[in-house]
């Protein structure tokens, strides 16, 4: 069973294929997603790796809830276990040199450059190329994938560029400034991927609207720097305990000679202004339709609920067991009808 497709579960340890929801009108299965199979095997196959199949599908659901986003829903839950992988692989993993000939090899779509790399790195890598299949089976039958899979590729790509120039930050010791983190953050915040998988597989598909989400617009700009600056916070004093790269606080603190405490509210400062453009762009985008911008706007509320409070409920999946376990397993009882 492949890594791409069996993305094991994390300590939260939901039996998520078998979750029912007996009192309501739902299909046992919500809304028609299927949940990932788990493969224990793959706990081996990528050592370093965390595995987070329930929280992935959470921050899919989150995007969208409709049940015309139900194959969006499942193949971006499979896209986050994935991008987990590629993160710790170029975070905690890869040499510089290793993560070169990585970059390399996704940039050509071509294992040969892999060949010299650990079987860890190999796995991951096969784990991209089986996403960029399944897309395009996904999407051959409506005529899409024509469109949607270079753009799906490209966006890949752009992530691993984002990693890149972390990994080399980390290696050459390199703070850059809070603006030049931020300009590559957008990359590393994920979201860009996760917008081009969800909308390329939803009713909305289409040329000119894939086009504008690779026209950088600002709201797409703006949700990217809140998901990684918050992120940061939430994440970056257990990441500093060892050799990490300066993330968004240790940049600002750094650039501007100012406290933790004095980073935090310097940082929060820019979410309210990220928030400011997202309601603007999202009141004055009457071309793009409302759908795809509502998605948008469910990451930055998503983003908000994950590490509000300067916490990590991505990583640490206890934090929302409960309200996991309401969402998607306990019985909702509906009202009686009149």
């Amino acid at each position: 069973m492949s890594l791409a497709t069996s993305i094991p579960l994390s300590s939260t340890q939901f039996a998520a294929a078998n979750i029912t929801r007996p009192l309501v009108d739902y299909a046992p299965d919500i809304w028609g997603d299927t949940f990932l199979q788990y493969d224990p095997e793959s706990l081996t196959k990528v050592p370093y790796a965390r595995h987070r199949l329930v929280e992935g599908y959470i921050w899919s659901l989150s995007m969208s809830y409709e049940p015309e986003y139900s194959i969006a829903r499942m193949f971006l839950g499979k896209v986050i276990g994935v991008v987990c992988l590629l993160d710790d692989t170029y975070d905690a993993y890869g040499s510089i040199q290793e993560l070169e000939l990585f970059t390399e090899a996704i940039q050509r779509w071509n294992i040969s450059p892999m060949e010299a790399l650990p079987h860890c790195m190999q796995v991951v890598f096969n784990a991209v190329l089986e996403l960029c299949d399944e897309i395009e089976s996904t999407t051959t039958e409506s005529g899409q994938s024509s469109f949607v899979v270079p753009r799906f590729k490209q966006a890949v790509f752009n992530q691993i560029k984002g990693y890149m120039v972390e990994a080399k930050w980390c290696h050459e010791g390199y703070i850059p400034s809070y603006d030049e983190y931020k300009n590559n953050g957008i990359l590393t915040s994920c979201y860009p991927l996760f917008i081009t998988t969800f909308v390329g597989l939803g009713e909305y598909a289409t040329k000119d609207v894939l086009n504008w989400i690779f026209s950088n617009p600002k709201i797409i700009e703006a949700v990217s720097v809140m998901g990684r600056v918050m992120d940061d916070m939430g994440t970056h004093k257990f990441e500093q305990q060892r050799v990490h790269v300066a993330t968004a606080v240790e940049c600002c603190m750094n650039q501007y000679g100012i406290s933790q405490e004095e980073a935090y509210k310097f940082i929060l400062n820019d979410v309210e202004e990220c928030w400011k453009v997202i309601n603007e762009e999202f009141a004055k985008l009457n071309d793009i339709p409302k759908s795809v911008l509502e998605c948008i706007v469910n990451l930055a509320r998503m983003t908000v609920f994950t590490y509000e409070n300067y916490q990590d409920r991505y990583t640490h999946g206890e934090l929302i067991k409960d309200l996991v376990s309401s969402l998607l397993l306990d019985p909702m009882p509906l009202p009686a009808s009149v």
